[in-house]
């Protein structure tokens, strides 16, 4: 049976247009007027965050990740296999199985202390836009790669179901990342199906209920279905975290030394929010 999946080029003019397209929205209709750092050097930092990120998962997960979702499809395994015979319905399911599985990631990249002394790194940019959706620490990636190979095999997700669910991820992110402003009409109700700017962007506040909410990459309804889906229309608020709101807090050198030194890193309980 021939292998399916989105080519490389294609992901990349997808991925490429979707963040040229925010940046130029960005400049021209901020839902975040204010800024606490230049714009130039944030970006500069955060996208050699994001090469380092990114070395990790070319050389390390992408090739572990194809090799897991072809031993998938060949031996028929994962729970798209169990629900359904239907080729497209299958690679569908794959597709919501591996986001609901990232949307646990998220939470426990909050939760687990090792963890978070990496994710801390993302969360801590004075700023909000599309370069804050590629800002991850290179550690925090190569954690997460059993995980997503776990993802994978436990989901059933073929090669064509993990290239479009990774394709979609990163147009998602770069997305609810972004400093755009949207029609509030619209993102009202844009906000129940994704995850949208201003939705995302109250997981990024330092307030500890608002990071423990919100934790969806690409579709809202796992946070809707966790109680963890948190709304509010209030703009006057601050991005970051309480610790780490000076700008020599957040340098290139401390952002990728945090993870190493942190003594003893804040994280909130209890696992998901009650009523």
């Amino acid at each position: 049976m021939k292998r399916q999946e989105f080519s490389g080029w294609l992901r990349a003019v997808l991925a490429g247009g979707t963040a040229f397209v925010l940046f130029a929205l960005e400049t021209r209709q901020a839902l975040r007027p204010a800024r606490r750092e230049d714009r130039g050097v944030r970006t500069g930092r955060n996208l050699v965050i994001a090469g380092m990120a990114g070395m990790v998962m070319n050389l390390i997960e992408t090739p572990l990740l194809k090799r897991v979702a072809r031993h998938v499809e060949r031996n028929e395994l994962g729970l798209a296999y169990r629900l359904t015979r239907n080729p497209i319905m299958r690679t569908v399911a794959g597709v919501l199985l591996l986001d609901y599985g990232l949307y646990l990631w998220h939470v426990l990249t909050h939760k687990v202390p090792l963890l978070w002394r990496f994710h801390l790194v993302h969360h801590i940019d004075l700023d909000l836009d599309a370069s804050t959706a590629i800002r991850f620490h290179f550690g925090e990636m190569m954690l997460s790669v059993p995980w997503r190979l776990a993802q994978v095999r436990l989901a059933g997700a073929s090669p064509l179901a993990a290239s479009i669910w990774q394709t979609c991820l990163l147009m998602s992110i770069l997305f609810h990342h972004s400093n755009v402003r949207l029609p509030i009409r619209i993102e009202r109700r844009l906000r129940w199906l994704i995850a949208t700017p201003r939705l995302h962007g109250i997981h990024h506040r330092p307030q500890q209920i608002c990071l423990n909410s919100n934790w969806s990459s690409g579709l809202s309804i796992w946070d809707i279905l966790h109680r963890t889906h948190r709304w509010s229309e209030d703009e006057q608020q601050s991005t970051g975290v309480a610790d780490y709101q000076r700008l020599e807090d957040v340098t290139l050198a401390r952002c990728l030394t945090i993870p190493f030194t942190l003594a003893s890193p804040a994280i909130s309980r209890p696992l998901l929010l009650k009523d």
